[in-house]
This record gives structure tokens, C-alpha cells and sequence, in this order.
């Protein structure tokens, strides 16, 4: 028996109030417990994706299925006990005074006892490693703990499916890093499905399963990093560029001519490449 995606997108054509075009003939599945990326310069449809995933668009020409259901005839209280969009920023999100509050509206507001919320919130700020934070004021956290706030709220509710737009805008590398690893284990450890648009190359190939190039407004391409990153050529045409450790193997191996089978994407995949090159060497 065929296993029906958890997301299945088929928008023929969606338009900005002014008249513009900003999705057009965009097929794309996520299948449960999927990380998955959309990829795209700035302007390509991402973020516009997202919302139309999550409901908050709805003028759209085409379908949006949740779990084999169309999205604008379910109920909104369906929709959000399943998924839910963490935004870009997170002030935008969070509005309580406290984290313990913030993360509690949802819960509550899905009919929760005291109790039952009680026990929610708390798991879902472990989940997110802030535990710690839950009485503190919204305004005295960092960026990177707002953003796990946000994340927590939808926790809480129980949500199976994340999509997060540009979750690591705004941090530095550390916290780029840290919030990565908390997306993987929340995917690997929970089963949490996650959507997640960024532009950020070099995050990609260390921690998504699968990927989709976005690029005025259509899916260009589509598949594991390694099917997705090809030439710098043709990631130029959509206004992105290979993975740095990709562009060098790239240049070593079509400019010098050094003998590497494949182009790594990582520093780790591009370790055991050198060194497979170097042992073809001696022999």
C-alpha cells in the first residue's frame, strides 16, 4: 500500500494582490518524518510557500493536502493540532510576557486543563533546551532563544509538522549550529517532519535529507544535496553558488585537473576524498 505524503503541494498559479506572479507550476511531496529544505534567493517564493502550507494563504489556484486533505476545507483548529509556522522573526510571534506564557497560549487555547498545560509546556522547553528560561521575560532573551520559544509554542500543541522560515537568519555561527542540531533531533528523536526555506548553502548538506530549489516562484530542481548541488554554472542561474568546500573541489578538480571521482560537500566527505585521491596515488 502506497504511503500518502504528509504534505502534497500542487499550485498552478498564485498572484500578489499588484498582479504578480509569485507561485507558478510547483509540484513538490514531503513524506513523514522528512527534513526537508526549500532553497532560493531572495524573492523566489519561499516564504509564500510556507504560508500557503500553513493555510495563511488561501487565494490560491491549485491544491494544498494535509495528511490526503484539502487544506482550505479543513477546520483551522485541524490544521494547527498537526503544523504550524515558526516566522522568520520572532518577535513577530511571540507576544506574552513570560516564556512559560507564551508557550501555554496554544495548549490553552486548545482546551487544555491547567494541569495538562502544565505538563506540555514543560516538555516542550526541554525539547528545546530552555527549560531553564521558562519564567523569564520574553524581552530579556537573546534572538536564538526567542526563535526556540517560538519553536516550543508549537511543541506544545503537539504539532507533528515544523516549517520554519530562515530559522537561522540572524544568528551567528554558533547558534547557526545550535539550532541546526536542535532541528535534527528534534526530526530524528521526536519524528518531527520539518519544512525549512533558507539560503544558506553551506548549512544544507550537513543536516537535510532532502531539498528543493525554488527560483521565481517555481521548483527548478529537486533531491538529495548531493543530486541538487551540481556546477557552480547552474547554481548561478538560480542566484545561488555551491557549498564553499564544493566550490573549491569543484575549481581543483576542472582547473588543476587533480583526479577527484565526486564533488564532496563537507569538509568530512572532502577529508575522505583527498585521501582516497592521495592512496590512488601511491599505488
Amino acid at each position: 500500500m502506497e504511503t500518502v505524503a504528509r504534505l502534497s503541494i500542487q499550485i498552478d498559479t498564485f498572484r500578489y494582490p499588484d498582479g504578480t506572479v509569485a507561485l507558478a507550476d510547483l509540484n513538490l511531496a514531503v513524506a513523514a518524518g522528512e527534513f526537508c529544505g526549500l532553497l532560493g534567493a531572495n524573492g523566489s517564493g519561499k516564504t509564500t510557500l510556507l504560508k500557503i502550507m500553513d493555510g495563511l494563504i488561501r487565494d490560491y489556484q491549485g491544491t494544498m493536502l494535509l495528511d490526503g486533505s484539502d487544506i482550505l476545507k479543513l477546520h483551522p483548529r485541524d490544521i494547527y493540532r498537526k503544523m504550524g509556522l515558526v516566522f522568520q522573526n520572532p518577535d513577530d510571534q511571540l507576544f506574552a510576557s513570560s516564556v512559560f506564557e507564551d508557550v501555554a497560549f496554544g495548549p490553552r487555547n486548545m482546551g487544555f486543563d491547567e494541569s495538562s498545560v502544565a505538563e506540555k509546556v514543560a516538555v516542550a522547553l526541554e525539547q528545546v533546551d530552555i527549560a531553564a528560561l521558562a519564567g523569564k521575560n520574553i524581552h530579556h532573551l537573546s534572538y536564538g532563544q526567542k526563535k526556540r520559544v517560538c519553536i516550543a509554542g508549537l511543541l506544545a500543541m503537539g504539532h507533528e509538522i515544523l516549517l520554519l522560515d530562515e530559522p537561522t537568519a540572524g544568528l551567528d555561527p554558533m547558534g547557526e549550529q545550535r539550532m541546526m542540531e536542535l532541528l535534527t533531533r528534534l526530526n530524528r528523536d521526536s519524528s518531527v517532519t520539518i519544512v525549512m526555506a533558507t539560503h544558506s548553502v553551506d548549512l544544507v548538506p550537513l543536516f537535510l535529507d532532502r531539498l528543493h530549489i525554488l527560483s521565481r516562484g517555481k521548483v527548478v530542481r529537486g533531491g538529495t544535496p548531493e543530486e541538487v548541488f551540481t556546477a557552480p554554472a547552474e547554481m548561478a542561474e538560480v542566484k545561488l553558488r555551491l557549498p564553499h568546500i564544493a566550490e573549491l573541489i569543484h575549481q581543483l578538480k576542472n582547473d588543476e585537473n587533480l583526479p577527484f571521482r565526486r564533488i564532496p560537500l563537507t569538509v568530512g566527505d572532502a577529508r575522505r576524498e583527498i585521501l582516497e585521491m592521495m592512496e590512488r596515488g601511491t599505488r
